[in-house]
């Protein structure tokens, strides 16, 4: 009789075997913790979405869809509307998402790429990640002492020159969108950095060494072979730095100005939902809460929005550079 080939050798038992009963029990359990921990997440997220709803329901009813379209924010007279703050909220993070964007994908590129050797570039990206450490309210007094004093000199040169540009049109004199949007990218920097690296450390050095065997230039492999084959997950760290942004609060009051208006001007001071509803909600009463929580309710939906469409592009990334359906 032939050997059986999945036999291991001075052993009567095969390689292969039908799970024991512990190990099908061992199984059971780990998916039956994991059905639950899921269905309590959407648990979580529904019983949130009902306070919110159960809390702005009145809000909602009163000024319906033109709480999303007026500019005042009046206690007094019980006028309310977040068109400032939803500008303000998507400026502010669309602008840090562009420099925390570039830099962190370069971050990621200069630790992946064989730039530097191996080890150094494990304490360059622990250094990176350790920004993420830093509260929010020392970043906030960071942006007030030093990073608002820095800049203002040429905030004001850009004023005096290009005052007809609508992004230079007013000058700095304090808290505006410019520093709140430069911290705001140093916080997302971390995020979107950490997770390209991983991006790039997932890519098969083999299709490295294919591009390099084509007769590409270092450069070429990184930018025409790299950067694609990544871009599924250099999209998704951007989502999330996005989702970062849109959902920060503290620096942000703090440095961002908090005036209700709509501007071009990176030095003009702005507002956002985030900041609206921390500087508010302390001393709020009556019709004031339901419109926060409407607020609230808004922030929520914006952020999902971006969630899902950013899902849809990394999807839709996936199949086109990777050959995934």
């Amino acid at each position: 009789m032939a050997k059986n080939p999945f036999q291991q050798a001075g052993s009567s038992s095969a390689i292969t075997r039908p799970p024991s009963g512990s190990e099908v029990a061992t199984d059971t359990l780990f998916r039956g913790i994991a059905y639950t921990c899921a269905a309590l997440i959407v648990l979580l997220v529904a019983a949130i979405l009902w306070q919110l709803g159960k809390e702005a329901a009145p809000a909602v009813g009163e000024y319906g869809l033109g709480f999303w379209t007026s500019t005042t924010w009046d206690v007094n007279k019980s006028e309310f509307g977040v068109l400032p703050e939803i500008w303000g909220t998507l400026y502010s993070s669309l602008l840090a998402l562009l420099l925390g964007g570039i830099f962190g994908v370069a971050i990621a590129i200069f630790l992946t790429q064989d730039f530097i050797h191996h080890k150094l570039s494990l304490v360059f990206r622990t250094i990176v990640e350790l920004l993420a450490a830093i509260p929010s309210v020392v970043y906030g007094l960071w942006g007030i002492y030093v990073l608002i004093p820095m800049i203002r000199p040429g905030a004001e040169w850009l004023h005096e020159h290009f005052s007809w540009i609508p992004w230079f049109g007013t000058s700095l004199s304090g808290p505006g969108l410019a520093p709140a949007a430069l911290v705001l990218s140093i916080m997302i920097l971390p995020t979107v950095a950490a997770i390209s690296v991983d991006a790039f450390r997932r890519i098969p050095y083999k299709v490295k060494e294919a591009a390099y065997g084509m007769g590409t230039t270092k450069w070429e492999a990184i930018l025409k072979v790299m950067l694609p084959t990544a871009s599924s997950g250099i999209l998704a760290a951007l989502v999330l730095g996005f989702g970062r942004a849109l959902g920060e609060t503290m620096a942000l009051a703090m440095l961002i100005g908090n005036a209700n208006q709509i501007s071009l001007s990176l030095f003009s001071p702005a507002n956002t939902l985030a900041s609206l509803l921390a500087s508010s909600f302390p001393e709020a009463s009556g019709i004031e809460v339901q419109a926060l929580m409407y607020a609230a309710l808004v922030l929520l939906l914006i952020t999902f929005v971006v969630n899902v469409v950013g899902l849809g592009v990394q999807q839709y990334t996936v199949r086109k550079f990777e050959g995934k359906k």
